[in-house]
């Protein structure tokens, strides 16, 4: 029986900061409040510009200047008898202090973790922590936001050592071709990052600057199949939008990104095994890898409400970096993966998305659909529409309930990663697997996209109940 727990961000009242600084963002995994906003543009009491499909949010997308107090009705408390708020003597200097975060999980037989940052699938009990300070002076803006985790990381049964040798073969046919280490280490697991932490210039919507902070790319609320905080957060220098571009023909928002993704350092469980006399365990190259990222998102000004998106990701070694195309293969055209060309050395995924926003109805569908480098080309994309692809269908419906102020929330998602292709599951393919990247499609050895890339569907149902001052949630996964 596996007992999952979480205490999602608790914010204790020890310190709550007013936010006065517009070019602070709400991070990734925050999810009361990511999902707050979303349901407020429901309401109609956020800007129906914002599309949700580029994240970290920007407190310059709102109107309210607290991101974690938006609600002005509401009382605050404060222990501290402060604001959290500081400035240099000549008030060139603004900042705050951000908020303590706190983040317990349990599994009680197997590894598990969805979405859960720089936590890791381990049994037993862990916690994660986060707290640090924003500051401001002009165009200038630091945000020092660090995460640490703390895992018990508990044996538990793994492979039967009686299996036939053909299965744990087939075991290691999956494991070269992606980073995803079935324990990390065999003692207690602790580690210290930068979490959600940058140092930008700001102008106007643009935003340009060094971040750690994880990413969000599509509509989905519980899956993304290029960027989610599945994995920790990866250094990277971006070029965003901080709101929509009001153009002519609609607004826009969008991310460059270019990066630094790094292996976990775990190998597997049995390193020495063989079949036939050859060993099965492939060892990883010992480089760190160069991924350049673009999500542009654009809302029609004739479809008002409707968003229209694209994504795509591209990795490779940094030993294989030569020319001006190796940093930024997002502009290139999309080509035709084979494992046995010595001159491919790159991983790519692209992706493209919509979300129909209907304010009157108080509702929204949204959908994407990704493929990776493997489906061919666009011929071959025609003959074979299933292969390699993977998407996300959702639907959010506000029902409003006689009582003042309270709705129902019905949130309904599926997603799909399974391989169609008869070779490809015969050769242990996923989605975010890669014969040229032996890493896959992961950061610090977890995927950067969705978790449970290997089972065939994954259906989130949730269920709000919403009041003024509570929200109750029922889940089915």
């Amino acid at each position: 029986m596996r007992l999952v727990c979480y205490v999602l961000f608790l914010i204790l009242s020890l310190v709550i900061p007013s936010f006065c600084a517009l070019s602070q963002s709400i991070p990734v995994g925050t999810n009361s409040f990511e999902d707050y906003y979303r349901r407020s543009q429901l309401l109609g009491r956020v800007d129906s510009n914002i599309s949700f499909t580029v994240r970290p949010l920007s407190l310059k997308s709102f109107s309210n200047s607290d991101a974690y107090y938006p609600d002005v009705t509401e009382p605050r408390f404060n222990l501290l008898g402060t604001n959290g708020k500081f400035s240099s003597a000549d008030g060139k200097i603004t900042g705050g202090y951000l908020p303590l975060r706190i983040q317990t999980q349990f599994n009680s037989d197997h590894p598990y973790g969805w979405n859960d940052g720089i936590m890791i699938p381990a049994k037993g009990l862990q916690t994660f922590f986060s707290a640090g300070f924003f500051a401001n002076y002009g165009p200038l803006a630091i945000q020092l936001n660090p995460e640490m985790v703390v895992a018990a990381n508990s044996s538990f049964e793994t492979f039967d050592k009686d299996h036939y040798d053909v299965i744990v073969a087939r075991y290691y046919d999956f494991y070269n071709k992606i980073d995803q280490p079935a324990r990390f280490g065999d003692t207690e697991y602790s580690k210290v990052y930068w979490g959600q932490s940058s140092i930008r210039i700001n102008y106007k919507a643009l935003s340009f600057g060094l971040s750690t902070e994880n990413l969000w790319w599509g509509p989905g609320m519980r899956n993304s199949l290029l960027m989610s905080n599945n994995a920790p957060g990866f250094k990277h220098l971006t070029l965003n939008t901080t709101k929509p571009i009001l153009t002519p023909i609609g607004s826009f928002e969008g991310q460059l990104v270019a990066g630094r993704l790094d292996g976990s350092g775990y190998g597997p469980l049995e390193p020495n095994r063989s079949y036939f006399g050859s060993e099965l365990y492939l060892p990883k190259p010992d480089a760190w890898r160069y991924l350049s990222g673009l999500v542009i998102t654009w809302q029609p000004k004739w479809v008002p409400g409707l968003f229209l998106g694209i994504s795509r990701s591209s990795q490779t070694y940094s030993k294989d970096l030569s020319g001006i195309q190796d940093y930024f293969p997002v502009f290139s055209t999309i080509k035709k993966v084979k494992a046995d060309d010595p001159l491919n050395k790159r991983d790519e995924r692209t992706s493209m998305f919509f979300r129909w926003l209907w304010k009157e109805e108080m509702a929204e569908i949204y959908f994407e659909l990704g493929h990776n480098n493997y489906s061919g080309d666009f011929h071959d994309a025609l003959l074979e529409p299933n292969l390699s692809r993977a998407y996300i269908f959702g639907l959010r419906k506000l029902l409003p309930l006689s009582q003042n102020s309270a709705n129902i929330m019905i949130n309904f998602e599926v997603t799909q990663l399974a391989e169609t292709s008869p070779a490809k599951i015969a050769t242990a393919s996923g989605w975010y697997t890669s014969q040229n990247i032996p890493h896959g499609y992961t950061n610090k050895g977890e995927v950067l996209g969705i978790t449970r890339f290997g089972v065939s569907k994954m259906k989130v149902f949730f269920i709000y109940m919403l009041f003024v001052s509570f929200l109750f949630c029922f889940c089915f996964v």
